[in-house]
């Protein structure tokens, strides 16, 4: 009889707990599992790049050198179940954030919409979301800088990094380099980044990228890539 009662008690309880916040707790369980399997296998990606690749080959059975491609298969096809079911909750709730799932889990969604390939879409949805501080203003300013950056527009707040194969004028060899997408004044761009709330500089942030910040101007991107584009047809 006692250990009812105190069940009852801690149900009641919890009840209670969940009436108060006015969480969703079967979603919030939901998107930390979808959070969670977002970075399934970007993790391991990240530990090739600085050079665990041989280690994960073998965890793999496959091949050092297609590594990259098997792990970017197999995530994409996460990525792509998780936006399915993303645009599920959103069409149903909103956008799911703070006053419904709770922090850290109204950056779930966030998060996986940025890894997808409808961010114009909810562009929108993120901003609205933002602008209710239901979600960090920030998230939204790296989901506009990315939407800018793949439509060939200079980014805003200095978010988005890139990479591509360059010739080098001296020796002629192509060879690989870590940029930080072109910026819309340059010059004045850590002042919006702290307006934004960003606690960070953008040389900081590229560093954090392990990209050594310089200044490019989006034609000798546009420029570069035209190369590419013409080596890859001769």
């Amino acid at each position: 009889m006692k250990q009812f009662f105190f069940f009852f008690i801690a149900l009641s309880f919890l009840l209670v707990t969940n009436a108060q916040t006015g969480l969703n707790i079967p979603l919030k369980k939901e998107l930390d599992s979808l959070k969670t399997l977002d970075q399934r296998y970007r993790a391991a990606l990240i530990a090739n790049m600085r050079g665990k690749g041989d280690s994960l080959a073998k965890v793999y059975g496959i091949k050092k050198e297609h590594l990259n491609e098997h792990l970017w298969k197999l995530q994409g096809e996460i990525d792509s179940l998780n936006t399915a079911r993303v645009e599920e909750i959103i069409n149903k709730h909103g956008y799911p954030g703070i006053s419904l799932v709770g922090n850290p889990t109204n950056e779930a969604a966030f998060y996986i919409l940025q890894h997808s390939k409808v961010i114009d879409k909810y562009l929108p949805v993120i901003k609205e979301a933002a602008e209710k501080n239901e979600l960090r203003f920030q998230l939204y300013a790296m989901m506009l800088d990315r939407s800018l950056m793949f439509q060939d527009k200079e980014q805003i707040y200095g978010t988005q990094g890139s990479g591509m194969s360059v010739k080098n004028p001296v020796t002629g060899n192509w060879e690989n380099l870590s940029f930080i997408w072109p910026i819309h004044d340059p010059l004045n761009v850590n002042q919006r980044r702290k307006k934004a709330g960003f606690t960070d500089t953008v040389e900081e942030s590229a560093k954090s990228m392990r990209i050594d910040y310089k200044i490019y101007t989006l034609e000798e991107i546009l420029k570069w890539r035209e190369e590419i584009m013409k080596a890859d047809n001769n």
